[in-house]
């Protein structure tokens, strides 16, 4: 039972117009409000399994690449430059899947599907930098005028099979970079004249292009293998760039910057959507040449939680971070947590809520809670991709008599933010009962 004698106070203030609460109005709310140390059921697979997907991916070579900095200066390289690279690799996988002879697959969803992925990374591309744009000096991005000799995008928009989707992404970044201060220099129109970002020397497509071949190209044929070792590079590209946003979400916060917070943060839940969408391009692949690419790569189910997607240390490690964002509740609020349980936490949400002052931080608390739902929804559909690639015993598998599996177990886990829910609640029962 929490008191309602402030909240009365500032609904006779704050809102004339509505009738003064009774003194006796209790609202009752669900139990635990407070913040309590949860334990994620998510860890990394056995480390030979993590190390095997590593050597697969090539993601150690990866890594020097997405970790790598040419431009020391510039604030904003460590996200955008493996953002970047994801986008090149994804014209990769437009160049081997319009490659793909083979009579069975299903073109047109592939052309739409592929489509519908490179534009939401050209819009999270230019997301990013419109937040750089507020930089100057030798902050500021690399630009010039010339333009990406390297990239793979100009001849996709000249070779017959992918013109059509080749010219549509040109004219994507075109309309997505609108509204920053340069382009990408990938070949689009450019008719405003602006700058083009040094895209050659930040992605370095060439050095992207050399690892094309995942260590089983040469004795395994299977088109399949190629599809899965591209989406893969994609994902972890993607994840890598998240790792370096939350680092600076978690600083943004630190410094009070809550407006470049909240930028950061809903970002973040459009990363999470993206990943479900990267995924979800598996459904594409043939039914059986993927069932056979998997007992030709050994990839086999333990009965120890043991989900493919545990296998990426890089996804368990977003997905930790993502959740320990609850831990700066306080510091938005500028709440100390009460060590006896009270509701100190939500009653500042509540006034935050209600007083509609520091609009920055509203805006960052729920996009906190949009990446909660993102980030378990993310798990939640990869669960049911499982499950319908390689049926539904594969994903019983993992699952004891005990208990329920990993994958399952995260979007069943109660809210990170019991804080900010319950203030939610309280504030809904509140209006309910002035009805």
């Amino acid at each position: 039972m929490v008191d309602m004698d402030w909240k009365r106070k500032m609904a006779s203030s704050d809102l004339p117009n509505s009738p003064k609460l009774s003194s006796k109005l209790h609202v009752t709310i669900p139990s635990p409000f407070k913040i309590v140390p949860v334990s994620s059921p998510i860890s990394c697979s056995a480390p030979a399994l993590c190390s095997a997907y590593e050597l697969y991916l090539r993601l150690p070579e990866l890594r020097k690449l997405w970790s790598s900095r040419d431009f020391p200066t510039w604030t904003s390289e460590p996200i955008l430059k493996p953002a970047l690279q994801a986008l090149e690799i994804s014209f990769r996988l437009v160049f081997a899947v319009c490659s793909d002879t083979r009579p069975y697959i299903n073109h047109r969803e592939w052309n739409r599907r592929l489509d519908s992925l490179v534009t939401k990374q050209i819009q999270l591309v230019a997301a990013i930098c419109e937040e750089d744009d507020e930089e100057e000096g030798d902050s500021a991005a690399p630009v010039s005028d010339g333009r990406s000799s390297l990239s793979l995008l100009p001849q996709l928009a000249t070779w017959r099979r992918s013109e059509a989707l080749g010219k549509k992404i040109l004219s994507t970044v075109d309309n997505e970079m609108s509204r920053c201060k340069y382009t990408l220099g990938l070949g689009e129109q450019n008719i405003a004249g602006k700058p083009n970002l040094r895209y050659d020397a930040i992605c370095r497509p060439n050095e992207i292009y050399s690892l094309k071949d995942n260590p089983f190209a040469d004795h395994i044929d299977n088109q399949e293998n190629q599809t899965l070792y591209i989406i893969h590079q994609i994902l972890e590209s993607w994840i890598y760039a998240s790792g370096n946003l939350l680092n600076r979400i978690v600083s943004s916060i630190e410094e009070e910057k809550f407006e470049k917070a909240s930028n950061d943060v809903y970002l973040l839940e459009k990363i999470w959507k993206l990943l479900a969408e990267i995924e979800d391009l598996h459904m594409l692949m043939d039914p059986e040449d993927f069932l056979k690419l998997k007992k030709q790569l050994q990839i086999k189910s333990t009965g120890k939680n043991d989900a493919f997607c545990f296998r990426s240390k890089g996804l368990v490690e977003m997905m930790k971070m993502s959740k320990d964002l609850r831990q700066k509740v306080p510091a938005v609020l500028a709440v100390e947590v009460d060590p006896t349980g009270g509701p100190r936490l939500q009653e500042a949400a509540m006034k935050l809520y209600a007083t509609k002052r520091e609009c920055d931080k509203i805006h960052l608390l729920q996009g906190m809670q949009a990446v909660e739902a993102a980030a378990k929804s993310f798990f939640f559909s990869y669960r049911q991709l499982v499950a319908a690639m390689m049926g539904s015993a594969e994903t019983n598998a993992t699952a004891s008599q005990e208990s329920c599996d990993s994958l399952s177990q995260i979007f069943m886990e109660p809210t990170y933010f019991p804080s900010l829910d319950a203030a939610k609640t309280f504030l809904g029962e509140f209006w309910s009962h002035l009805g």
